[in-house]
């Protein structure tokens, strides 16, 4: 008979869970990291379960607290990108409203830069709209948008 995964049942921002009971890392790109009910497997290769009441966006540094076992810290996974160079602010502003009208997650990078998802569609309107761009292999952070996706102390699973 198969043991019991350990189950992650709530989600403390980086700067809120004791770093002194971390048993184990999982390192998970941003599409990986908002999610509700999944099996998922640890950095060691260890399997546990995900189980929280709603998604939860994880963020680099978020604990993942185990049923009784400590913590799982979050990992932002470095994944490919497109940045988009704005000559200014004016032009950033422009290149940000049509990436949001697309309701695409962006990263807004100083000085005037914007990162996304690679995505062909948007690579050609960015470049229409004149934008420098660039692929680059960081982990993604987007922008938590105004409808509740901010992330803090406020918005997890405790």
């Amino acid at each position: 008979m198969e043991p019991e995964l350990l189950r992650a049942t709530a989600v403390i921002p980086a700067t809120f869970w004791p770093r002194g009971q971390e048993v184990g890392t999982v390192t998970l790109i941003y599409a990986d990291r908002n999610r509700r009910r999944i099996r998922l497997t640890d950095d060691a290769g260890r399997p546990f379960l995900l189980d929280l009441e709603r998604p939860v966006r994880l963020a680099d540094g978020d604990g993942l607290q185990l049923m009784g076992h400590g913590f799982i810290r979050v990992i932002a996974a470095p994944e490919m990108l497109l940045e988009a160079v704005a000559r200014d602010a004016t032009h950033l502003a422009r290149l940000a409203w049509h990436v949001g009208n697309r309701h695409t997650a962006a990263e807004i990078v100083e000085p005037l830069r914007l990162r996304l998802v690679d995505d062909a569609v948007l690579h050609a309107m960015l470049r229409g709209l004149g934008a420098e761009l660039t692929r680059v292999e960081a982990p993604f952070h987007p922008e938590g948008g105004a409808y509740g996706h901010e992330h803090g102390p406020h918005t997890h699973s405790h």
